[in-house]
């Protein structure tokens, strides 16, 4: 069995003003970047899981993929890692499961998919991942963690 983790990003999108992330504005000059970290368990040949993110998972013009497993991007202050649920119904992995059986060849053999939404914050002073987990993530729903800038994974 393998395992691939990948992280997709917009070729065009930029940091945009992490006030828009939380209900009542930080200040400060807080920038964020999200991403979607796709975590994928198969059986079958990496070259082919591989060739599967692509051409599913990431539109080529418009997003760049990674496939190394540490961040793609650096010098944030901390990254909020959020998915649902085990057992919450997530209609993004549903439809991506729903195309992937209605193929005519596959390649590989899909055991398992999870997909997490990555949110880097950039900020010069120190700043709380605390706001942004509670305007974010709905506790009923969602599992999330933190990483800071020094990798130590913190929530």
């Amino acid at each position: 069995m393998g395992s691939l983790t990948t992280e997709v990003m917009g070729k065009f999108d930029g940091r945009g003003d992490a006030d828009k992330l939380v209900y009542t504005p930080i200040g400060g000059g807080a920038t964020y970047q999200q991403t979607r970290v796709y975590d994928l368990e198969y059986e079958g040949d990496a070259k082919d899981a591989e060739a599967f993110v692509r051409s599913t998972l990431v539109d080529s013009y418009a997003e760049d993929v990674h496939f190394t497993g540490s961040p793609a991007i650096g010098d944030y202050a901390f990254f909020i890692d959020y998915s649902m649920k085990p057992g919450a119904l997530d209609l993004e992995k549903e439809a991506i499961l729903e195309s992937y059986r209605g193929a005519r060849e596959r390649s590989i053999e899909i055991s398992s998919l999870r997909i997490t939404r990555r949110i880097y914050v950039f900020a010069d002073g120190a700043l709380s991942p605390d706001r942004f987990i509670r305007d974010i993530c709905n506790s009923a729903i969602h599992v999330w963690s933190v990483t800071e800038a020094n990798d130590r994974n913190v929530a």
